[in-house]
């Protein structure tokens, strides 16, 4: 089940469940219902026990509501409403808790709940038992449909804890916002470039302060930085802060031994956090205090952020272009892990669990020794890495591994050397490196890196049953300000240390670049359409050459589409030789923003390694192919020019609509139409969403209509006018130009017959729905038209060879199919077929027509929306796909939609190459 289905199933099970729910009667549909459609498990009834029986303290029979065996999940049910936390009457005033933990008393020790849920069909609390003090992690009926991930415990054992750190990390981005609004209204000219950039370092050492007192980064006392403020006056507390900065940066042997402020308690941090003494810090008032000490200190938990997320939430939060758009914009740890995990993380972890396969514990634990040092000698690189969630994610990643190395190798009684010289760490965050534009996302990521650090050494800690030394900060991430495209990343990191380049560089199309980022692309391509992202490929091919370095970007899917496949990936494979190592075909790529903008991407790994078999993702699906193409295609490399004509003879040429160009002073709406009454010329306007929703439009279409006619009526005239004026109050100098001719829109095509598809379809349908259309019927520049098209030419376009084809090479508006007639139609490679075959292709065609015929009063769009698409016509499209598929010579059976377009790519070949010999 896809994530996106999950999504789904969860919303319906949310309608389903709101607002009612009885304990004794609906309990079991409850969780049936959840485990099945939301958490995608089969045969759910022989997973999950209800009304377990044990045997209470008092010698009793009790029964527990539902048992999960697998994954040791034992549920305590309520009815809807009941207070999960007061004590219910009937139940010897416990609590629903207390109830459930007293069953779990009753169970033998192999059935000890791993997790306790309670349950009111409105809320669902949950009690990780290996917790040292168990305390409910709740959700809302409401939220389920977008947590439904945390839920995984029920149905997968490995999974070790309910990750709360998006939320804990968003709620310390928004503590962050209050802090940094509070002091901003303090500094004498806050809009200054050194008051911004002393206000930003101002809140990345608050929040490492934070963070370091409840992550007990600077001891066993959790309160150090709060106790050691509260004891000034609010009028002392700037100075109080500038004092512990400086002690932070100072050695322990170097501090003043006679100070008995209580600043020499605090460890020395190093790592140039602390350095700077000059930045700006204002005065402070009762409302900083307040929510320094009060809201964020006392009662909030830093110490359980993920630097991942957190990273990016705080640059987010103190970016004033977001701060604008109320947008607080990260990446969700799943979705960088569609990128590090078949970059390097699967076979990592795939070494790893053959290594501790191995029965004989001296070679087991020689080569866990030799794995540990592979981790410690890779390197990574984010070219921009904004504020380090790619490098942090990994980070964290490799160090479990370590962590997993170092746990059996204790486990095999090997014994550890505590000591500075010998930690028992070996990967540190020296090994990562990164490019970012922005000096403050700069320090944010060291900082999320130092915390990464932090909470992986907590963990090593509980492995060892010791305690490590996380202060002063030893290591240091190599992160570079600067713009990725115009240095040297060999100055950086040689490539031949290097081992893999990954992140998320940033997407600009042509309306939304700057003008740096136009000079950036100058320097790459003279194609000027292509995406902004395209750089860092080609950038990176050049870095990688020649060295065995593997990358991975997520980028948007344009890159993959259209014109922009030649423009980029035949230089990035006649160029640079690279091979494509793995790849994400279109998916939705949310960001865990408060304003969310989905963004369609694809995610590519590369080489410049031989050639290789590739890893396909696509969907759910996953395949393993002989190669992949720009276009993501197991084909060979083949780009898609743009053409003037069609590459094959006897075709009949497709033009472009009608660009109006008339301010909308010669259209005309419905409900103006009783304003033309008897004049003959007005026309039936056809748009794309005219085409496809049958929307009523009209045109005053006065194409050699004599101007004696014109000027004898007055409304007409007055359009023709509204037209002119209309024209010269542009801004383009070609448009102005037009109004010398204000009775006519730009273009003027009107053939007699044509078929017509609309420019933007969506891609929720199987088939772009296209129509034949007459004369009357006037299209605009949103419809492609073929004049004078046969039956025949209608039925090759709407078959399921024409439509891979075109789902294929078609650029996207976002992510509908932008059917382009010099990409998409000019070089569509058409059949041969004989006599027969056309007729029969004819006739299929045909039955197409007839089928809608039967819903006459239904649009195009009612018709073609897979949901609710006739039988009727479902079935003269299949026998037509059939007969065009026939006339290919394609197996119906055999050939799937990639293999027909891998097909039609040879072909394509074949007429292009036979084209460069005549």
């Amino acid at each position: 089940m896809t994530e996106a289905e999950k999504r789904e199933n969860a919303r319906q099970f949310y309608q389903k469940w709101n607002g009612h729910g009885k304990e004794d009667e609906d309990d079991r549909s409850y969780w049936i219902d959840f485990l099945q459609d939301v958490m995608g498990v089969d045969h759910v009834t022989d997973r999950i026990e209800f009304q377990k029986k044990v045997i209470g303290p008092d010698g009793h029979t009790k029964r527990i509501d539902a048992y999960i065996s697998e994954t040791k999940v034992l549920i305590e049910q309520k009815s809807l409403n009941i207070d999960l936390a007061k004590p219910q009457q009937g139940h010897s005033g416990m609590t629903p808790y207390e109830q459930a933990k007293m069953y779990d008393n009753s169970l033998p020790h192999s059935e000890k709940a791993r997790w306790i849920v309670l349950s009111n069909f409105g809320e669902i609390w949950v009690y990780d038992m290996e917790a040292r003090k168990p305390e409910p992690i709740k959700f809302y009926l409401n939220e389920i449909q977008t947590k439904f991930s945390q839920f995984e415990f029920l149905v997968n054992k490995e999974q070790k804890k309910i990750s709360q750190e998006m939320e804990v990390s968003v709620k310390a981005g928004e503590f962050v916002g209050l802090i940094y609004d509070a002091l901003y209204k303090q500094y004498i000219n806050p809009e200054s470039a050194e008051s911004q950039r002393s206000l930003n370092m101002l809140c990345v050492r608050l929040v490492f302060c934070l963070y370091a007192e409840d992550a007990h980064v600077f001891g066993s006392n959790g309160h150090m930085f709060h106790d050691y403020m509260d004891q000034f006056a609010t009028k002392d507390m700037r100075k109080a802060l500038i004092e512990l900065f400086k002690v932070l940066d100072t050695p322990e042997d170097k501090r003043d031994k006679y100070d008995t402020s209580g600043l020499n308690e605090f460890p020395y941090v190093n790592g140039g956090l602390f350095e700077k003494e000059d930045i700006e810090i204002p005065n402070f008032t009762d409302e900083i205090r307040d929510i320094l000490l009060s809201k964020a200190s006392d009662s909030f938990d830093w110490s359980a952020i993920s630097p991942t997320i957190f990273g990016a939430v705080f640059e987010s939060t103190l970016n004033p272009e977001t701060r604008r758009s109320g947008g607080m914009h990260y990446t969700s740890i799943e979705n960088i892990h569609k990128v590090i995990d078949p970059l390097f993380l699967d076979d990592l972890k795939a070494e790893l669990a053959e290594i501790k396969s191995i029965q004989v514990q001296n070679t087991r634990n020689k080569k866990l020794e030799a794995f540990q040092e592979k981790l410690a000698s890779l390197k990574w690189l984010d070219p921009a890495c904004g504020s380090g969630n790619f490098l942090t994610e990994t980070y964290i990643s490799i160090r479990r591994l370590e962590n997993e190395v170092i746990s059996t190798l204790k486990g095999g009684q090997m014994q550890f050397v505590m000591d500075e010289a010998s930690s028992p760490i070996k990967v540190g965050i020296d090994q990562f490196y990164g490019i970012e534009i922005s000096d403050f996302a700069v320090t944010v990521a060291k900082t999320a890196l130092w915390i990464a650090e932090s909470q992986m050494m907590k963990e090593t800690e509980d492995i060892l049953l010791q305690q490590l030394d996380f202060l002063p900060l030893k290591t240091n991430a190599y992160i570079v300000e600067g713009n990725a495209l115009r240095i040297d990343w060999g100055s950086i990191v040689s490539k031949m240390e290097l081992n893999y380049i990954m992140g998320n560089p940033p997407f600009a199309g042509r309306r939304y670049r700057t003008e740096s980022q136009q000079k950036d692309i100058a320097e790459f391509f003279t194609y000027k359409d292509i995406d902004y992202v395209a750089c860092w490929y080609i950038k990176a091919a050049e870095y990688i050459r020649g060295s065995l370095v593997k990358c991975a970007f997520v980028s948007t899917n344009s890159i993959t589409q259209g014109e922009q496949v030649a423009a980029l990936w035949r230089p990035m494979t006649e160029t640079y030789g690279t091979n494509i190592l793995f790849a994400y075909r279109t998916f939705r790529w949310d960001s865990e923003a408060s304003i969310k903008a989905a963004v369609f991407c694809v995610i590519i790994g590369f080489s410049c390694e031989g050639k290789q078999m590739a890893m396909l993702y696509d969907g759910s699906n996953v395949y393993k192919v002989d190669r992949l193409n720009g276009y993501l295609l197991n084909a060979p490399d083949v780009f898609i020019e743009v053409s003037s004509n069609p590459i094959c003879d006897d075709v009949p040429r497709m033009k472009n609509g009608n660009v109006p160009l008339d301010g909308d002073a010669l259209k005309i709406e419905p409900e103006e139409l009783a304003e033309f009454k008897d004049i003959p010329y007005i026309k039936r306007l056809m748009g794309g969403r005219e085409l496809l929703h049958n929307e009523k439009r009209y045109v005053l279409w006065l194409v050699g209509v004599p101007p004696k006619e014109i000027q004898a009526n007055k409304v007409v005239l007055e359009r023709v006018e509204r037209c002119r004026k209309k024209r010269l109050a542009m801004k383009d100098a070609g448009t102005r130009k037009l109004a010398d001719k204000p009775t006519t829109f730009r273009d003027t095509n009107n053939p007699d017959n044509y078929i017509a598809l609309p420019m933007v379809s969506s891609e929720r349908r199987r088939y772009i729905p296209m129509d034949y259309l007459h004369g009357d019927v006037i299209a605009t520049n949103q419809i492609q038209t073929i004049p004078d098209a046969e039956i025949y030419h209608f039925g090759v376009l709407n078959s399921n060879v024409h439509m891979a084809w075109m789902r294929v090479v078609c650029g996207r508006l976002k992510g509908d199919y932008r059917y382009s007639k010099d990409i998409v139609y000019n070089n569509f490679p058409w059949p041969k077929p004989s006599l027969e075959q056309k007729k029969r292709i004819e006739e299929t065609a045909q039955n197409i027509l007839d089928a809608r015929k039967l819903y006459s009063d239904n649009s195009l769009a009612d018709l073609y929306d897979p949901l609710t698409m006739p039988l009727e016509l479902q079935r003269a499209h299949s026998a037509n796909d059939k007969a065009v598929m026939e006339a290919y010579g394609f197996s119906i059976k055999d050939t799937s939609e990639a293999d027909c377009v891998a097909a039609l790519m040879k072909m394509y070949q074949e007429l292009v190459n036979k084209g460069d010999e005549n």
